[in-house]
């Protein structure tokens, strides 16, 4: 029994008895009509609505399938250029994450304080990768990540822009002879669009020095370089007039520098533009943009011996409108589909970016010890969403399962053999299957291996256990042949060797 205090009890005395609660809650207007909706409004039970939220989306298998292939395809590159793996949490402190990302810092999803520490879902690999090196005091390292991002954008399906995405991570980490570490980021873009055989594209090149370089000689305030950054960067989505007038009426620039800027950022080409803006008598004379133009030709030194200048492209334009890029910066963009299947064309957009952050690992360290960094990431979703489309329009199979042998029984009574074969395949390291029921028709399973793409099926009956051998028949030339149970699993093996 709880023993109360005298004041306590005296009060409980005086108290009127309390009317009993209603503590059910009531429901959002949005979700009631949807629960009214999928219920047809009844008095039955209550229907969830099936949905996935906005800018998400499940993957069934053939789609599971074509992402892994694509996955294995970027992680292969990024193995044979030397990467080691890492993993971070998808969840980070707040903190970590605000101030990086310039405009973009509203897409972050910030989640509520559950008590303790304020979190939210991590925005890129990047910022993460910058914090695992400070808090783990390494200073250099060679890795690539693979792992869920989260934005709350406004998504473009169509376009593979999505809330939940891919992001497949390159990064070097560490103090190196300039331009070096950045020419293999290239390279290994150049390498991955090639070998995906996505169609022709350019990659966009540029070097925030020489963009800042620009403001300066323009008349831009120091303080106003970041946001006349993001604003450039809208270059390649909307008509310079459109940008201009946002310098001007947004973030405050005086219509002559805004002109001043346009004579610049409108121009691209190769190293005969380099030269020509190492000549300009206004950006000759500013430290930073001859740093950036000098590392620029460098750049184009190496890219050449790799040979891949042909899809470069020195773009004024590109800003990337990041905070934490701090020199080379680069944009792979699809031109076209050379795909004769495709009548409308996917607008995905870029699908790689990078660059420099040299800074970015010194706001984590206690004592602001920098640790150079360059990278890229490759853009998952967007170039899925055109394997995606272009699978479905020339109407190839794309398997879902690796099963090699399919262990199949012509008679009834025979589902011990099966499961002893099959037993034998898995201990040998054979991706084998059977159907499941006791007296499966050998029809239904041999069209069950063509209807999955499986090559072999391996056949005992009772004449096979009787001999001593299993009818290994090829699924695609239907032809069959016996062969010893002992000298089964070589046979399985010849037969499927690349």
């Amino acid at each position: 029994m709880l023993r109360f205090g005298p004041i306590a009890a005296a009060a409980a005395r005086r108290a009127p008895p309390r009317p009993r609660e209603n503590l059910t809650l009531p429901w959002p207007p949005s979700l009631s009509r949807q629960v009214r909706a999928a219920g047809g409004g009844g008095g039955g039970r209550v229907v969830p609505v099936l949905k996935t939220p906005k800018g998400t989306r499940d993957h069934p298998p053939v789609q599971a399938a074509l992402r892994d292939r694509l996955l294995s395809a970027v992680v292969s590159c990024f193995k044979r250029h030397g990467a080691a793996a890492i993993d971070t949490p998808v969840l980070e402190l707040r903190e970590t994450l605000m101030g990086k990302y310039g405009e973009d810092t509203k897409l972050i999803y910030e989640l509520q304080d559950q008590g303790g520490e304020l979190l939210a879902l991590r925005y890129d690999l990047t910022v993460p990768f910058a914090r695992y090196l400070a808090m783990n005091k390494i200073t250099n390292m060679k890795r690539y990540h693979v792992a869920k991002v989260y934005r709350r954008d406004n998504p473009a399906t169509t376009r593979g822009r999505y809330r939940e995405f891919y992001q497949c991570d390159f990064d070097i980490a560490g103090q190196f002879d300039s331009m070096i570490p950045d020419a293999e980021c290239l390279k290994i873009v150049h390498e991955i669009l090639s070998d995906l055989q996505l169609g022709d594209f350019v990659i966009k090149v540029n070097d925030r020095r020489i963009l800042n370089g620009v403001f300066a000689v323009c008349g831009v305030p120091e303080s106003k370089f970041i946001s006349a950054c993001s604003t450039v960067d809208k270059l390649d989505k909307v008509p310079w007039e459109e940008v201009r007038n946002e310098m001007v009426g947004e973030k405050g620039l005086s219509p002559e520098a805004a002109d001043r800027i346009g004579e610049y950022v409108q121009l691209h080409g190769g190293l005969d533009l380099i030269e020509q803006l190492l000549q300009d008598p206004k950006l000759s004379q500013n430290k930073l943009a001859k740093e950036g133009l000098s590392d620029m030709k460098l750049l184009f030194e190496y890219l050449t011996l790799f040979g891949i200048t042909g899809k470069i492209s020195f773009d004024l334009s590109l800003a990337r409108g990041l905070d934490y890029y701090t020199g080379v910066i680069f944009e792979a963009v699809l031109l076209q589909q050379e795909n004769e299947h495709v009548e409308e064309l996917v607008g995905v957009g870029s699908v790689a970016g990078g660059g420099r952050y040299d800074g970015l690992v010194g706001m984590f360290d206690p004592k602001g010890r920098k640790v150079p960094c360059v990278g890229v990431s490759i853009g998952i979703e967007r170039i899925f969403s055109i394997l995606e489309q272009r699978l479905k329009a020339s109407g190839e199979k794309l398997r879902t399962t690796e099963t090699q042998v399919l262990v199949a029984t012509p008679h009834k009574q025979l589902l011990a053999a099966r499961l002893k074969l099959i037993s034998e395949l898995w201990d040998a390291g054979i991706k084998a299957e059977m159907l499941y029921k006791k007296d499966p028709k050998l029809l239904k399973q041999l069209q069950y291996c063509e209807d999955t793409g499986i090559p072999l099926a391996a056949i005992v009956g009772e004449q096979e256990l009787a001999d001593g051998v299993v009818k290994l028949r090829d699924v695609s030339t239907r032809e069959e042949v016996d062969i010893p149970r002992g000298k089964l699993i070589d046979e399985i093996r010849r037969r499927l060797e690349p």
